[in-house]
């Protein structure tokens, strides 16, 4: 099922997490853990778990609901990205309101998915991985509306331009950064970027792409007005996530290598490195920006880092595999 979807308007479904949040003291996230099959409500200021709800095997990611109803969280599968194991197939669905799980929207068949994102028009999108693909799922209809070709193996993780009409996947194993027309669910090109890379980010602005080089010690930088690298960012290690604070003066970080680092974009040089547990999870900030999240799995942790002082805060401690998270206005 492959057409072109219709022309929408940017919604603020794509904005959500820069701008509907005026009282961040009142904020949640949700934290998906792999290892306990479970997804996790907790208040940040406090650290307690306010519910644990059980989800299918594994959960990684998740995606809030504009309206911070639902949470949905593609169920991938219980091996890592391009070794054997289980195909996931399903995203399951939680009630916030509610704190448990309401559902699951089957995607038709096995297609490992794992990113999510809301974008244009309120609809869910999806990396499908052994499609080759992002779905888009009308979550009312709890049913999959369109797939978009990504035209690689292992379309892991993906973003989109400020204005919704394009979107980057990074395909792990084909070492490349798939570069998509949203509205015409098309390939515009394909850029080389290293023989394994993990993960992508984008400036605020759209004007940069960010992804990480898994072999080399460096992340690349792309220019999203001629989709070509225009240089390399170089660390001291290897890096697995990264997140541009919403200024676009910063871009955080996270290395296996058990650090936290910090670029300065405006000069492109290693800005602050602080030591956390070695970190192969995902970056969220809070919703004023003044804190950010670094999840780590192995370490059942989330490593916290105030960013207005520059100094670490007491980690949140969980179980064995927290990765994917977010924040949300708890809804009334």
């Amino acid at each position: 099922m492959r057409f072109h979807l219709p022309a929408i308007s940017l919604s603020l479904a794509l904005l959500w997490p820069l701008i509907s949040f005026a009282a961040a003291d009142s904020e949640q996230l949700v934290i998906v853990n792999q290892g306990d099959h479970s997804v996790l409500i907790v208040d940040p200021k406090t650290s307690t778990t306010l519910a644990t709800i059980s989800v299918g095997v594994n959960g990684h990611e998740v995606a809030v609901s504009p309206d911070s109803h639902f949470a949905y969280i593609p169920i991938y599968g219980n091996a890592g990205v391009g070794r054997p194991g289980t195909d996931g197939r399903t995203i399951d669905v939680i009630d916030l309101r509610q704190k448990k799980l309401v559902g699951s929207i089957d995607l038709g068949k096995p297609v490992r998915p794992h990113c999510a994102h809301f974008g244009p028009g309120g609809l869910l999108y999806v990396s499908a991985e052994l499609s080759n693909a992002v779905f888009v799922v009308d979550t009312t209809a709890r049913k999959v509306v369109a797939e978009i070709p990504t035209g690689q193996i292992e379309s892991h993780m993906f973003v989109f331009t400020p204005d919704g009409n394009r979107i980057y996947t990074s395909n792990v194993h084909a070492g490349n950064v798939s570069v998509i027309d949203r509205k015409a669910s098309s390939i515009i090109t394909t850029i080389p970027v290293a023989k394994v890379l993990q993960r992508i980010s984008i400036s605020p602005d759209g004007k940069e792409i960010y992804t990480h080089d898994q072999d080399s010690p460096r992340i690349a930088v792309i220019n999203t007005a001629t989709n070509a690298i225009t240089h390399w960012l170089d660390l001291p290690a290897t890096v697995y996530s990264s997140t541009p604070t919403p200024d676009g003066r910063w871009l955080l970080a996270n290395s296996p290598s058990g650090k936290l680092f910090v670029l300065d974009l405006k000069t492109g040089k290693l800005a602050r490195t602080f030591d956390i547990p070695p970190a192969l999870g995902a970056i969220t900030l809070s919703s004023d920006a003044t804190t950010a999240y670094i999840s780590c799995p192995a370490a059942s942790s989330v490593q916290v880092l105030n960013l207005a002082t520059w100094k670490m805060e007491p980690p949140m401690v969980f179980t064995k595999g927290v990765d994917g998270m977010a924040v949300f206005n708890p809804p009334n």
